[in-house]
């Protein structure tokens, strides 16, 4: 995923004016327990996990420094290490260094504080963001200046808690969380005169004490975009030691709080911290609602139960160890994004302070997701696994569009210009196709078919680029936007789902309409070729071609990771392509070839060519976006075993407990390894079916509040064997798919080795 700062959303993605070297820098170095997973098994062959999921705590399987080891020239997932409630509004991460977004960094092993964070990515910023340090003796507020050393290797931290020993200020330092909120504990091992500093960001930003109550109120409005006028975050602190004294440093870009009392040898000091997007007093309301007077050890727990229970959804046995904690570590990366924007105001009731129209609006918001990264595999896995959570955020998604006229590109928190498409079109196609509810169906086709239709100038952060050249060429000219194949079949594919909302909404003709616009992605097809290009206004392609140049046409790749990007219509496809056997051949080329690359119009490396570049699978770029459904078109062609061989190499050598192979986004890298595991993949979401692939676990069962459980089971007493016997209810299943409401109805899926 890209920063979107580039010109015509696409020109110099991620490119930081920096060149990589992928031979110094290797996100597999340390590979996953068992490359060679038996299926059903996992691990090396007769390996046996320490422990399985149902004998320990789901929460102390999670990794949450998981992908943290991470720059701007190479990414291992390019994560934050945090602690929150699921799809929590406020996230508390480790500061390391506030010198660049990279802010906390595993091997710095000095820490600037604790901050409450609203990042989504490095690549757009923070908002919002206050740091928190205790601290003795007189240091001086600046970040680098008041860092402590910490030893990473006595640091934990698990989804529900952080604990962490400052060295030079000889304190313990705890934190926990709810949705808006968190308590925080400080145990200090010296008697004597300490404090705490609240570091905002902003020369605007402020600070204040009531004296009469103890409780701090502070502001910030610092940003990236993507807010309304008048944004601020708001913090209400209340602390159970007397304060005895209290500044605001105005240091160069920053305030910083520097609240004093004193310390009692080994006697916590307790910190409650609540936070609010709309005012002091609701930030107020969130604390005592979610925090009270509640010890720090009551908020652990509970924040500990609903991990637990929000984690065991779904329920694996057998594999390796580290495969556990890939999946659950995985699992937690996709709860944590969106995060939920709206609060309950005195009446009770639910309201958000709305950055698409500036005012305090009913009903539920969320922010901050890349759909671009996430429709391919995390909104299909909500939808499998969380629907009822996956309707509120869609409910959200509406509201929007009701309050700011457009559906937003990729809200950051709000309208952000960054990537793609109109990736919308595929969320909502997906949720009508898998049957979710409980959102305004006709106000997210009115939504959709305005972007789909409308012309708007570019940058905005809402509609599709070119749409009069689209719709009177059926592709968009690569002279006119930047990436215009890639904005091609994005625009074909979208039009593809959005036909899916329009007959769901009632508007058939209008279905018709767009079903037959959703066939452009033929006039980008070069049968010279078989690749998809990029064409001119003139209809002339864009020549020269090179079948490893990236840009230009493309974004974040080039023709070899678009080459098989026509989700909706695969079949076609693979007849453009020569026909089945033509079409295999193409895919085992995809995998097996050397990853080469030329820099194109980026001009230099950026990180997801350093990222394909580091590891052996061809042309097959998993550390991005674009690549993952590829393996399941060896299914679609009658070679499950194709996709089981690959897949499985996939989980097992570029996923470990320590890192990503690329940008994780927003749970997007998560969200693969989890349905690819389950033996199960929604290859072109707007279809209400999951393609087969095969398991890597013996047993997964994922539990439903209403009783029901979908089972899936994995046997073989050969590594390595294909499982090519599926059964569904103990019947047979001769399918390379399976339908999503057969699956939603209670069903029991075996696959075996014969």
């Amino acid at each position: 995923m890209a920063d979107g700062m580039g010109a015509s959303r696409r020109s110099f993605l991620k490119l930081g004016g920096a060149v990589a070297l992928a031979s110094t820098l290797n996100p597999v170095a340390k590979a996953a327990e068992g490359v060679e997973a038996q299926p059903g098994k996992g691990g090396k062959a007769g390996a046996k996990p320490k422990q399985t999921a149902g004998k320990t705590r789901l929460v102390d399987l999670v990794n949450p420094l998981q992908g943290t080891d991470s720059t701007s020239l190479f990414s291992r997932g390019n994560t934050l290490p945090i602690v929150a409630a699921p799809f929590a509004m406020a996230h508390w991460a480790l500061q390391s260094s506030d010198a660049n977004p990279w802010y906390f960094q595993p091997h710095d092993e000095r820490l600037q504080g604790i901050r409450c964070t609203h990042q989504l990515s490095p690549w757009l910023g923070d908002y919002g963001q206050a740091t928190f340090l205790p601290f003795n003796g007189e240091p001086s507020p600046a970040p680098a200046q008041r860092a402590s050393s910490y030893r990473a290797g006595e640091l934990k931290i698990a989804p529900h808690a952080l604990k962490v020993k400052l060295m030079r200020y000889r304190c313990v330092l705890e934190l926990t969380p709810t949705e808006r909120c968190a308590a925080m504990r400080f145990t200090f091992e010296d008697a004597g005169a300490a404090g705490m500093f609240i570091d905002l960001p902003g020369e605007d930003a402020e600070a204040h004490l009531d004296a009469a109550s103890g409780t701090i109120t502070a502001l910030t409005r610092a940003n990236r975009g993507g807010v309304q006028k008048g944004f601020a975050a708001y913090y209400v602190v209340r602390c159970d030691a007397a304060i005895t004294q209290f500044d605001v440093k105005e240091l160069k870009g920053r305030r910083v709080a520097v609240v004093r009392f004193a310390a009692e040898a080994g006697k916590p000091v307790t910190l409650r911290v609540g936070t609010s997007f709309i005012s002091f007093e609701q930030a107020a309301r969130n604390l005592k609602g979610e925090v009270g007077d509640k010890s720090f050890d009551q908020v652990k727990s509970a924040a500990a139960a609903v991990w637990e229970e929000t984690l065991g959804r779904v329920r694996i046995q057998g594999g390796t160890e580290t495969q556990q904690r890939i999946f659950y570590s995985g699992l937690y990366r996709g709860l944590l994004f969106p995060r939920i924007w709206h609060e309950k105001d005195a009446s009770g009731d639910i309201v958000h302070m709305s950055v698409y129209s500036g005012k305090v609006e009913p009903g539920v918001m969320y922010a901050d997701h890349g759909y671009w990264d996430v429709y391919r595999a995390w909104y299909p896995m909500m939808a499998l696994l969380y629907p009822e959570r996956l309707s509120q955020i869609l409910e959200a998604w509406v509201n929007a569009y009701k309050e700011g006229g457009w559906l937003p590109q990729f809200p950051c928190p709000g309208y952000r210009n960054c990537m793609t498409g109109s990736p919308l079109d595929f969320v909502f196609g997906d949720a009508v196709a898998k049957g979710i509810k409980g959102f305004d169906v006709q106000a997210a086709y009115a939504g959709l078919k305005k972007h789909a239709t409308t012309p708007v100038a570019p940058g905005l952060g809402y509609g599709r680029p070119a749409v009069a050249e689209y719709e009177k060429l059926g592709y968009i000219p690569c002279d006119v936007v930047v990436g215009g194949l890639a904005e091609t079949l994005d625009s074909a594919y979208g039009d593809f789902c959005i036909a899916q909302v329009a007959r769901a909404a009632g508007f058939e003709a209008d279905a018709a309409m767009f079903e037959k616009r959703s066939q452009n992605w033929r006039k980008s097809f070069d049968p010279k070729t078989h690749f998809l290009r990029g064409r001119l206004a003139n209809g002339e392609w864009v020549e020269p071609f090179d079948q490893y140049e990236w840009g230009g046409p493309y974004v974040e790749g080039g023709p070899w990771q678009y080459r098989f990007f026509v989700l909706h219509d695969p079949k076609a496809l693979m007849e453009a392509m020569g026909g089945r056997e033509a079409f295999l051949a193409n895919l085992e080329e995809l995998v097996s070839q050397p990853p080469t690359f030329h820099v194109g119009m980026y001009g230099g490396e950026i990180h997801e060519m350093s990222e394909m570049a580091a590891v052996d699978f061809g042309q097959y770029a998993h550390s991005n976006q674009p690549s993952h459904h590829a393996l399941y078109m060896f299914t679609v062609a009658g070679r499950r075993d194709r996709t089981q061989h690959w897949a499985h190499r996939v989980m097992n050598e570029l996923y470990t407990v320590d890192d990503f192979c690329g940008d994780e986004d927003t749970g997007s890298m998560g969200a693969w390894y989890v349905l690819s595991s389950l033996g199960i993949y929604s290859m072109c979401p707007g279809k209400p079916e999951w393609m087969l692939g095969a398991p890597l676990f013996e047993e997964a069962v994922i539990h439903y509040p209403d009783g029901r459980e979908i089972r899936i089971e994995a046997h073989s007493s050969k590594p390595g064997a294909f499982l090519n016997h599926v059964t569904l209810n103990g019947v047979e299943h001769k399918e390379n798919s399976i339908q999503h409401a057969e699956l939603l109805k209670g069903a029991k899926l075996v696959f075996s080795a014969s």
